[in-house]
């Protein structure tokens, strides 16, 4: 049996990533975890096989938490999703005034407008998740929550208003991680970290070598490296996987320009 790690409680957005990213093949056993960090934690202990979390959404941006953790983990990314994010507005009861609204950051953060516009005078509280929020509006009077349909099933809400996010087109994009690497299969994707050396120039130097080896760089990141002010850590994803000739030159040719490097994984591309 597959242990599998996800952003908890259950109903959350990456509880359905989570069961969207196994095969139905084998026998899996879900555990919905407090936070990002316990997470990767419960993975790299080996208490848990897999680990699901979510890394960035097309209205939000990225998630800082996962990006960090990546960073100074021995983790690999086995796999990516990316899954349509619809909100509901859930309540207890459908008469009762909303005073509190409960919900993940991001969540508020992809329906801003809508709120500003609906409800401006709510209070806005934060909660580790969006399933977290809706138990959370289960038990309290005069508050709702931010939530997904499933959410609203288990905590037996009501949905008073559906699809509030700004965006019809929100999509969050999950990493499915694991200790073991992945084999190149028909279309892969490799993830990268790397810290530059302090030379005049080196940020270009660095890109240099996935254009003159033709591989294809779909992001690019940056965050602090907490280690000294105004010093950074890159993080891009390109098309390929790390054994293809082309991806392995362009590493080569941007290890001699870097404090450090590190593949943070190669795996399915969506």
């Amino acid at each position: 049996m597959t242990k599998v790690a996800y952003l908890g409680p259950e109903a959350s957005y990456t509880h359905q990533a989570a069961l969207a990213s196994v095969d139905g093949k084998s026998r899996h056993y879900f555990q919905g975890l407090e936070s990002i960090p316990d997470v990767f934690a419960a993975v790299e202990d080996g208490k848990f096989d897999l680990g699901v979390v979510p890394v960035e959404n097309s209205t939000e941006g990225v998630v800082t938490a996962t990006f960090d953790l990546l960073a100074n983990s021995s983790i690999q990314i086995v796999k990516e999703l990316c899954l349509p994010i619809h909100h509901q507005f859930l309540v207890k009861d459908l008469k009762e005034e909303v005073k509190v609204l409960y919900s993940h950051p991001q969540a508020f953060g992809q329906t801003r407008h809508w709120l500003l516009e609906n409800y401006p005078e709510c209070e806005h509280i934060e909660s580790s998740s969006t399933s977290a929020a809706a138990k959370l509006a289960s038990e309290t009077p005069n508050s709702a929550a931010l939530s997904g349909i499933l959410a609203a099933e288990i905590y037996d809400l009501k949905v008073k208003h559906e699809n509030i996010e700004d965006f019809s087109d929100n999509k969050t994009r999950f990493l499915v991680i694991g200790k073991e690497s992945v084999n190149a299969g028909t279309s892969s994707k490799t993830s990268l970290m790397f810290a530059l050396k302090d030379e005049i120039g080196i940020l270009y130097d660095a890109l240099l070598p996935f254009k003159n080896n033709q591989v294809n760089l779909t992001m690019i990141q940056s965050r602090p490296s907490k280690q000294k002010n105004w010093e950074y850590i890159f993080f891009v994803d390109f098309l390929g996987h790390i054994s293809e000739q082309s991806a392995s030159q362009a590493i080569r040719e941007l290890q001699d320009k870097c404090e450090e490097l590190k593949v943070l994984g190669s795996y399915p591309c969506l």
